[in-house]
């Protein structure tokens, strides 16, 4: 029951997010393609470790992040990043933070963090992203796990 209405919950944050934001914005790495969706691998045991992960860009340079764990513990997390163009390659770097919410393996509420290399590839809906994302535990246990590095793939739309 609460895993469902913690999924309609984040469904629901995404379209109220996206539906405020009616106009495609240009981001600095390509135009026009402010949707992303793919798959995050963590390696560690982080509360969102491997995940689904969906990114908006609301302006040119910042972002709305869900990541939905679909591995024990579940969480949910959301991230707002801010991307910085490096030179002319296409990377962009970027920092964020934002909080997560555990639903399984006990309950689990935090504040993570977010530093990462992002390149969406011109030519092709392909987006790679590797990024280190500590996360600090305020409750259950008090703690902090700070080896949360991931590697994202997603599709560009």
């Amino acid at each position: 029951m609460i895993r469902g209405f913690l999924l309609v919950l984040f469904f629901a944050g995404f379209g109220l997010a996206t539906s405020l934001n009616a106009q495609d914005v240009e981001t600095s790495a390509s135009p026009s393609r402010n949707n992303l969706l793919g798959i995050r691998i963590s390696s560690s045991d982080a509360a969102v470790n491997h995940s689904i992960t969906y990114k908006r860009f609301i302006s040119s340079d910042v972002a709305l992040e869900g990541l939905l764990s679909f591995t024990d513990p579940g969480a949910l997390g959301i991230l707002v990043e801010k991307h910085t163009l490096l030179g002319s390659s296409g990377i962009q770097w970027f920092w964020g933070a934002g909080a997560y919410f555990g639903f399984s393996g006990g309950r689990r509420f935090g504040a993570q963090g977010a530093i990462g290399l992002d390149y969406i590839v011109p030519s092709l809906p392909l987006n790679f992203s590797l990024d280190w994302k500590p996360e600090l535990n305020f409750t259950k246990q008090f703690s902090f796990e700070p080896a949360a590095l991931g590697f994202s793939v997603r599709f560009v739309f």
